[in-house]
């Protein structure tokens, strides 16, 4: 009862944008149900879930980036995926999160908290920022009219002006500087549908790639290819800045791996279905 009284309040106070609050309601509702949040893998609530892998986002020395969470380890961390995706639309609607498709020539999603997205923004565009005023309020209008009424992962080119043309005379030098800052990523395969992206998070891309073979290849090498858990998180990874705990999320969450319970402890095994 108390955990679903905290998930309301944590809910209204994340609809309207007050994020601290809503982080100590879930930390208290996190320490009254687990006995060692930061060991467990399951979760029982999205919001939780998401909210405790925020704040686990591995530090990172030469990249500046905001937490964000794959759509993969929220699947491997809460154990009903339906509730998961009905969350996940309903937070987005609240304008709570974002979600964005990641260029990494796989199906993944990263997941990031609204605040933390406009934060990331904004230094991407006081980097890119130029001294024409007049081009940069497209920022401006991006923000108020793009981001807030186009709640999907991609716009095509006539929504997308058309959005910012309520802000003022859109134009393709706009749309440019707004890729540039890394806001936007043109489709490949149709140059008339845009994604929306994190700024700067291109070289975490590559790590992440490339943590995820690392991963694989540790466990691969072992004589039944598993190893504890224990023993897995205390590796550190050489080809990616972020950390085991990270990457075995993903990879439990995209069926790549699984965990066994055993008398010694979580065993992370390589999948074979």
């Amino acid at each position: 009862m108390i955990l679903k009284i905290l998930q309301i309040v944590c809910e209204k106070c994340c609809t309207q944008g007050q994020l601290s609050l809503y982080i100590s309601s879930c930390e208290v509702v996190t320490s009254n149900n687990f006995d060692n949040a930061g060991d467990n893998l399951i979760f029982s609530d999205t919001l939780i879930a998401l909210q405790l892998m925020r704040t686990q986002f591995p530090k990172l020395e030469k990249v500046v980036t905001q937490p964000f969470i794959l759509q993969s380890q929220l699947y491997s961390s809460v154990k009903d995926r339906t509730q998961v995706d009905r969350d996940l639309e309903s937070l987005k609607k609240d304008r709570v999160l974002r979600v964005f498709k990641l260029n990494t020539g796989q199906d993944d999603h990263a997941i990031m908290f609204m605040d933390d997205y406009l934060k990331q923004m904004q230094s991407a565009v006081r980097r890119s920022t130029g001294k024409n005023k007049d081009d940069n309020e497209v920022f401006e209008w991006f923000e108020k009219y793009v981001l807030h009424s186009k709640l999907d992962v991609s716009i095509d080119h006539l929504e997308l002006c058309s959005l910012l043309s309520h802000g003022g005379d859109a134009t393709d030098k706009h749309i440019t500087l707004l890729m540039n800052a890394g806001l936007l990523t043109r489709q490949l395969i149709d140059p008339n549908i845009y994604w929306f992206s994190i700024p700067s998070i291109g070289p975490i891309l590559k790590g992440l790639s490339q943590g995820r073979k690392e991963v694989l290849s540790l466990l691969n090498r072992r004589k039944y290819k598993e190893m504890l858990l224990s023993s897995l998180e205390k590796t550190r990874l050489r080809l990616s800045p972020l950390d085991v705990r990270f990457h075995l999320r993903d990879l439990i969450g995209s069926g790549h791996i699984k965990t066994v319970q055993t008398p010694t402890g979580l065993l992370v095994r390589v999948s074979t279905d």
